[in-house]
């Protein structure tokens, strides 16, 4: 009697163990990939080792997951760009074997012949990662592994299920539980990929949750079911890089020790605790130095409501001025983020300027305004620039192109050479006559180290009357750079005359518009001479109120660039 009521004792249990997992397959199941890139934001390859793993991924998205991980000489941060290191970085690659950048593993294991330098690491060059991929997948596995996660948005508690299911028995006594957190779409500089800051880092891992090789399970024979529950508290950032809601995925594996990765999964996080209206200015993008006194602003909002986002009026205004609606409208999943164009927007130029923008109460205020300040751009009153170019020992690595305010092409640098050994190697000087304008001069270097440090003591500099244009010069940069600048040269009275400067409508009923391609002080005078309105720095389109003045004929003087006129004006 006992034997058999021990024998439905266990047969009970194990029934019941089987239908207490939830997300695991019981099914065997061949190994899924864990594709580990090890990576960096000054790297010239490392696009196209992206591009590789999600192609690799692409081609299969059940079963192949990436873990991007910065570390190394190319993740380390130069002045203003971010630090998306972990302290987890530097342990997986001494593991790997990493001699060279981008680097990578598949499931931490050995492949004959793939390993960099022909070692006998794990880790192997971006050519080799499909060609160990498509081995992985081919092969079965003992354990199969699910996980699924959420986000308490207000409290930012991240809470992860995962579970394992033994469909085979482990060679090794123990194994080791990992779950990686990995963050999306984070802008951020890149030498390679032509993007310059603007290039979006995907997979990008964040924290270890289980700790550097993860969580030690002691049972790992056939049959056995393994399921953990981890609560984590995602901070507001990791190393001053915003955490954003919305952008978080997790990856799970089981690895033999801390070494080979038999199997694991994936899962994009869900979100709780979003309120019903919350619309938000995300970021108001930054604003280069600017010599022209119109600009279109660009800003991010994000839709932290429950309900889909689908309409929303922006207030903006410069320096004080008239602010301007931009009516926005398209249909913003909840977290979901876009960047918005607002329309141009005319102000008073000044040596320092602030962009205000605002969107109308919600749920939540607190996120309903951004600002960002510019600065007037540097300036020249003659027409004749010189650039100057000096290059380091790697001079083919240097470009350059100066650039109008239409984003035309003006010049160009020619092919540079590179040199038998570090040192200064001068250019000869490119001189240009240029019309009134606003200019960019942008430079680019190939390799993303800029033109001055190890090889040589390169820059770039542009002069005017004899002397370098205020804050137009520079080489200790990573992969480009760009400084704008005006070129403001005084007219001459025909061209002061032909640059059509008026009031209209004239006669006016009280309120004119300035017109003309230039800023100016205009003064409104009786008949007699008399000053009876002044009006500073005005620029096209702005107005004039007459309103307070009898009918009757004015002038209207117009001062600008060094030059008058004036013009006769009828208020009726």
């Amino acid at each position: 009697m006992r034997k058999i009521t021990l024998s439905l004792f266990f047969t009970t249990f194990y029934s019941l163990l089987s239908f207490s997992q939830t997300i695991v397959s019981t099914t065997p199941q061949n190994r899924k990939v864990i594709l580990e890139e090890f990576t960096g934001i000054n790297c010239v390859y490392c696009p196209q080792g992206h591009t590789i793993a999600n192609n690799i991924k692409n081609a299969n998205p059940n079963n192949v997951f990436l873990v991007n991980v910065h570390v190394g000489g190319f993740s380390t941060p130069g002045a203003g760009q971010p630090d998306f290191r972990t302290p987890f970085g530097s342990g997986f690659t001494g593991q790997a074997g990493v001699t060279g950048y981008p680097a990578g593993t598949v499931n931490r294991t050995q492949f004959s012949g793939l390993a960099q330098n022909g070692g006998t690491g794990t880790a192997m060059n971006r050519n080799n990662w499909t060609n160990a991929t498509n081995q992985i997948l081919a092969q079965s596995s003992y354990v199969n592994v699910a996980t699924t996660a959420s986000i308490n948005v207000s409290t930012r508690v991240l809470t992860v299920l995962v579970e394992a299911y033994y469909t085979g028995s482990s060679p090794v006594a123990t194994n080791r539980l990992n779950v990686a957190l990995l963050q999306n779409n984070t802008l951020g500089p890149q030498t390679g990929g032509n993007l310059g800051d603007q290039y979006n880092h995907q997979h990008r891992l964040v924290h270890m949750i289980t700790g550097q090789w993860g969580e030690t399970i002691n049972t790992t024979t056939s049959g056995t079911f393994v399921t953990r529950t981890y609560n984590y508290t995602i901070p507001a950032s990791y190393n001053l890089v915003p955490a954003e809601m919305g952008e978080f995925e997790v990856v799970a594996f089981m690895a033999e020790s801390q070494q080979k990765i038999v199997s694991g999964n994936g899962a994009a996080a869900t979100y709780t605790g979003l309120i019903s209206n919350d619309a938000s200015i995300k970021e108001v993008k930054g604003i280069s130095d600017q010599c022209v006194a119109s600009v279109s602003p660009k800003i991010e909002i994000q839709n932290y409501g429950q309900n889909n986002l689908t309409t929303l009026p922006i207030t903006y205004s410069i320096n004080g001025g008239t602010p301007q609606i931009f009516n926005w409208s398209g249909n913003l999943a909840p977290l979901a983020r876009q960047v918005v164009n607002l329309s141009s927007i005319s102000y008073n130029l000044q040596a320092s300027n602030t962009l205000n923008v605002s969107i109308p109460t919600d749920g939540n205020n607190a996120n309903n305004s951004g600002v960002t300040s510019f600065a007037k751009a540097s300036e020249t009153a003659t027409s004749d620039i010189v650039i100057k170019i000096t290059l380091d020992q790697y001079g083919s690595e240097t470009s350059w192109e100066l650039r109008n305010s239409a984003g035309t092409v003006v010049a160009s640098s020619p092919t540079y050479a590179d040199a038998a050994a570090a040192g200064e190697y001068p250019q000869p000087d490119v001189n240009l006559t240029v019309p009134n304008d606003c200019y960019t001069f942008i430079v680019n270097d190939s390799y993303g180290d800029g033109m001055y440090g190890a090889y040589g003591f390169g820059g770039y500099q542009v002069f005017s009357n004899g002397n370098v244009i205020p804050g137009i010069e520079g080489g200790n940069f990573g992969g480009s750079e760009s400084k704008t600048f005006g070129v403001n040269n005084p007219l001459s009275s025909s061209e002061f005359e032909s640059s059509a400067i008026e009031l209209y409508p004239n006669p006016t009923t009280g309120v004119v518009y300035f017109k003309s391609n230039y800023n100016a002080d205009v003064e409104i005078l009786d008949l007699t001479g008399k000053v009876l309105i002044t009006v500073k720095n005005i620029s096209n389109n702005e107005t004039i109120n007459l309103n307070g003045l009898q009918a009757g004929v004015y002038l209207a003087k117009f001062m600008s660039e060094g030059r008058e006129e004036i013009k006769k004006i009828i208020l009726n």
